[in-house]
């Protein structure tokens, strides 16, 4: 018998982002220092923002949420094994303080704060909150998404779909060099180099589709719940068909699109046989 969800007060967890963005993130915007900045592997940044911030939020989501676990991207960098707990019974909050972090390190205001609440694997809130704009969205497991407190329709899917392409270094080997070879088959648009704000484009009908060669949870479940809520589908490009927070550390790229019919035609376009 599975868990009873948990009851959060949505509104309580989006002024909580707000508040730890207010006072550890957008102060050290344009303001790092020496040593402020560092790379966890090649292209993956961290500043002392993203490990502030994160410091700050766990204790506060943990009081909020008594009995829940929380799986940060900066703790989860220093031991992998905590990510177990996306697949057990206790709730976890996924936390990624900082997405887009290459582009706050360099002063560039394309980067959000987002936060998953997950239970057995299952995505049942997300927020994704832009600290520069003050621009706050919403997904609930069957409540829809909200952007600033407005209901988002869903989505309208297109013959003529267009979409993003991120694939570099981070993902399953060969999976960069055979989206590259097929990439001019596609609709392309530029990614905002933060999954979260790609994610809320989607939401805004900017955009149709998204493919990402990093897969890590942080990046992309709390956009996962906006892509479910509006109608559309994410995966995992190999194995199973049903997005899951917890295989991140063994699946390959991950997909999403307005529809499944064009899930299935993106996917095909850049893993077919043909």
């Amino acid at each position: 018998m599975s868990a009873t969800p948990p009851r959060i007060d949505l509104v309580k967890v989006a002024d909580l982002v707000r508040e730890v963005a207010a006072v550890e993130i957008l102060p050290r915007f344009r303001n790092l220092k020496d040593g402020d900045t560092r790379q966890k592997s090649p292209g993956d940044f961290v500043t002392i923002a993203d490990e502030s911030a994160e410091i700050a939020l766990t204790p506060r989501l943990l009081d909020l949420l008594p009995g829940s676990v929380v799986v940060g991207e900066e703790a989860t960098a220093k031991d992998a094994a905590v990510m177990h707990a996306l697949a057990a019974e206790a709730p976890v909050w996924v936390v990624d303080p900082i997405d887009g972090t290459g582009n706050f390190a360099a002063g560039r205001e394309g980067f959000v704060s987002m936060l998953a609440l997950i239970q057995a694997d299952d995505i049942l809130a997300s927020w994704i909150y832009h600290p520069i704009t003050g621009e706050m969205t919403i997904a609930e497991k069957g409540g829809g998404v909200t952007i600033d407190g407005r209901k988002i329709d869903r989505f309208t899917p297109t013959d003529a779909p267009k979409g993003i392409l991120a694939y570099g270094v981070r993902g399953a080997p060969g999976i960069a060099a055979q989206v590259d070879k097929r990439r001019d088959r596609l609709n392309q648009v530029k990614s905002a180099r933060a999954a979260g704000i790609d994610y809320v484009r989607m939401a805004k009908g900017e955009i149709d589709f998204t493919f990402f060669s990093g897969i890590m949870p942080w990046d992309h479940a709390p956009g996962a719940m906006i892509i479910r809520e509006l109608g559309g589908h994410i995966a995992y490009i190999k194995g199973d068909e049903t997005y899951r927070p917890s295989l991140a550390l063994s699946a390959a790229g991950i997909l999403s699109a307005t529809s499944s019919s064009t899930w299935r035609s993106i996917h095909e376009t850049l893993f077919g046989e043909g």
